[in-house]
């Protein structure tokens, strides 16, 4: 087999006509004939690209609403023939088959039409058949025949026809090729995964995954671990979608801690409160609303400023320049928010290392999502954990019931507990977290883990009472024993907001009511695994 072949010939079929008109001209300039179909064609023609129908190559006209038009042994012949088969090219030679030598394809834009909310039918006429069928084939046959299905390859193809006369290398076919079926697998996995919401199925067969690559990282969780990072095609604001303005490449880390920092503080309505979220290994250290930005960092921060060094900071509302110049006070690894004023970018832009991202919007934290697992030999698939408990969904279950200000901060402390490795204890004060014990054995170590980082904090900030005194206290989970309740107590907690269930919440309430504890039930728990 010669390792080099030259083009001679291609087909071109694209629905984003993104740099088709400078590739049709590239081509022509080196002598390779264009075949082309429908809107392609006339694009091409239209910008003086000499190009030949495929209808008048297979003998018959496109039909069916352009449905049927490349899916024809005149095409399919020409792209699957072995060239160095002579079987294959006597039956080539039989039927007047000629060789294709490069396919240039992008798909109907299916992905596009569910996103923007298309009813049933319409994302049914935007399923591409002929498109994959020949990118199959095409890449299958990648010994000889180049295939293109992304924009930014085109250059590429140009720049290895020049290297190699006219001709492309095995190398760079087979790397088309890879990229060519992993293309009409997402695409398939994203028509697979929109019938089954379609069909309301919430355990289909099978499950394709599919993502496309955002970048290369230097490492993963650790510096012996290769990793990288995809996108799901969601535009959901985030991390994922983000604009990242300056500083180092995130890495591994960076970004699973972002992406816990960001979705825990979009929980809070920026139209109500500023809030803000402080992130250490994905967990939060500090978490407060507040009358303005600044006011609600200070809040965060002084909940555990020692965990906050070196931390993850998301906003709710656009960084100003006030509370700019408070985080730059300490060194912070990325600051995530909807957006930032000028003068908030002039501050952080003395600290080259420090990453702003600006996300352009919050996430709808109470939407549908699915979320992935991988185990050993498998994969875990769940609905995203979108609960969401509010005044009315609360149940008062002692003889004492809260305040409002209580019920208030019980309903903050349950926003972030969500947010919190199980088992997870949160104390709450004024909106502001003023103690996390997070991923504990039990209940009752988290529960003393948070008591004695709010005694440490109070002690740094020069109080004479812990953090915890008069607070508020949320327990992702049920308590099974009055033990891990009574820790609250003793730690200066006041009322408790918990999902209930146990066998012994009765148990649990008369300690309640003997330690003076209002508690609420919410019937619905956050386990974090």
């Amino acid at each position: 087999m010669t390792d080099l072949h030259p083009v001679r010939r291609a087909l071109i079929s694209v629905s984003d006509k993104t740099g088709l008109i400078e590739l049709g001209q590239a081509l022509e300039a080196r002598g390779v004939e264009i075949l082309s179909t429908g809107g392609s064609a006339k694009a091409l023609r239209d910008a003086g690209v000499a190009v030949k129908d495929v209808a008048d190559v297979t003998g018959f006209p496109e039909m069916m609403d352009g449905r049927v038009k490349t899916l024809h042994p005149m095409v399919h012949g020409g792209l699957l023939a072995l060239r160095d088969n002579d079987a294959h090219v006597a039956s080539m030679e039989e039927h007047g088959i000629s060789a294709i030598d490069l396919l240039v394809v992008n798909l109907y834009p299916f992905e596009e039409t569910v996103a923007k909310g298309a009813d049933y039918d319409t994302c049914i006429e935007n399923i591409d058949i002929g498109g994959p069928a020949m990118i199959r084939a095409a890449a299958k046959n990648h010994a000889f025949v180049n295939v293109v299905v992304d924009v930014q390859d085109y250059d590429k193809l140009l720049g290895d026809m020049d290297q190699h006369n006219g001709a492309t290398c095995p190398k760079f076919r087979k790397k088309l090729a890879q990229i060519a079926y992993a293309r009409t697998g997402a695409y398939d996995a994203a028509v697979s995964t929109w019938m089954a919401d379609a069909l309301e199925l919430e355990a289909p067969r099978r499950r394709a995954f599919a993502g496309e690559l955002k970048q290369t990282l230097r490492y993963g969780e650790n510096s012996h671990q290769k990793a990288a990072f995809y996108t799901d095609g969601s535009n959901r604001p985030g991390v994922a979608t983000a604009q990242q303005l300056q500083g180092k490449e995130l890495s591994y880390n960076n970004i699973n801690d972002t992406d816990a920092a960001f979705e825990l503080v979009s929980e809070f309505d920026p139209a109500v409160s500023p809030a803000v979220a402080i992130i250490k290994h994905a967990n939060p250290c500090g978490v407060a609303q507040g009358a303005t930005l600044v006011e609600a960092y200070q809040k965060a921060f002084d909940c555990d400023r020692t965990s906050a060094f070196g931390g993850i900071v998301a906003l709710n509302q656009p960084l100003d320049a006030e509370t700019a110049s408070k985080i730059v006070e300490i060194f912070t690894e990325v600051v995530i928010a909807p957006g930032a004023s000028d003068e908030a970018k002039e501050i952080f832009a003395a600290k080259k290392n420090l990453r702003l991202l600006l996300t352009d919007g919050l996430p709808d934290t109470r939407a549908a999502l699915t979320a992935y697992k991988q185990v050993g030999g498998g994969i875990l698939v769940q609905d995203k954990d979108v609960g969401y408990v509010g005044m009315d969904d609360l149940k008062v279950v002692t003889e004492k019931a809260p305040t409002d200000a209580q019920m208030q901060d019980l309903l903050f402390a349950w926003k972030v507990a969500k947010h919190v490795k199980s088992n997870a204890i949160v104390y709450v004060k004024d909106q502001a977290t003023v103690g996390v014990g997070a991923g504990q054995m039990s209940r009752l170590d988290s529960a003393n883990v948070a008591a004695s980082k709010a005694e440490r904090m109070a002690a740094e900030l020069g109080l004479d009472e812990s953090l915890a005194k008069g607070s508020a206290v949320a327990s992702d989970a049920f308590f099974p024993f009055p033990d891990g309740l009574l820790e609250a107590a003793a730690a200066g907690g006041t009322c408790v907001i918990q999902p209930g269930g146990s066998m012994r919440d009765q148990e649990v309430i008369d300690a309640a009511n003997e330690a003076g504890l209002a508690m609420v039930f919410t019937g619905m728990r956050h386990f974090r695994h």
